[in-house]
């Protein structure tokens, strides 16, 4: 999570968001087997408000917001179904990662919302890395932070091992 000090700061910051300069990677244990070992999904997601819900929209549909991001599988785990993947983040849409793997069958384990079964009561999703560029120095800043917890851990050595 990146704050600004001040609203020129926050105005580069979105600008960096905007122009995709602004990186984030996330950890994910998702259900199943990945069709490919790297893609891209690119869709359209609909923030429902009253639901705190997204969904998968059509292009044109009234508030839909182009979403995308791109993945890779670290590892699959044939005993348990599960796999664990690195997402590469492009932009920042409501519940964006959970809706995009769901819709395709790859639900997020504990992702009781989006989920087609539960393996926990904690949803699989970790951000590990940030990168962007300070607003005032011009410097690239860049931040990684692998799960610490142990019930974390645990479930990616899980599939890993």
């Amino acid at each position: 999570m990146v704050f600004a000090k001040t609203s020129k700061a926050a105005s580069r910051l979105s600008e960096q968001i905007r122009e995709n300069t602004f990186h984030k990677k996330y950890l994910a244990i998702v259900d199943g087997k990945m069709e490919a070992n790297k893609g891209h999904f690119e869709d359209y997601l609909y923030k429902n408000e009253k639901t705190n819900t997204s969904r998968i929209a059509k292009p044109n549909e009234k508030n839909a917001k182009l979403a995308s991001l791109d993945y890779e599988v670290i590892k699959f785990n044939e005993e348990i179904n599960m796999s664990v993947v690195s997402v590469d983040l492009h932009t920042g849409r409501h519940h964006q990662i959970r809706v995009q793997f769901a819709s395709r069958g790859h639900s997020l384990s504990g992702d009781q919302k989006y989920g087609t079964r539960g393996r926990g009561k904690q949803l699989a999703l970790w951000a590990y890395y940030l990168s962007f560029t300070h607003p005032t120095t011009k410097e690239l800043l860049t931040f990684e932070l692998e799960p610490k917890h142990e019930r974390q851990l645990e479930n990616i050595r899980l599939i890993c091992r």
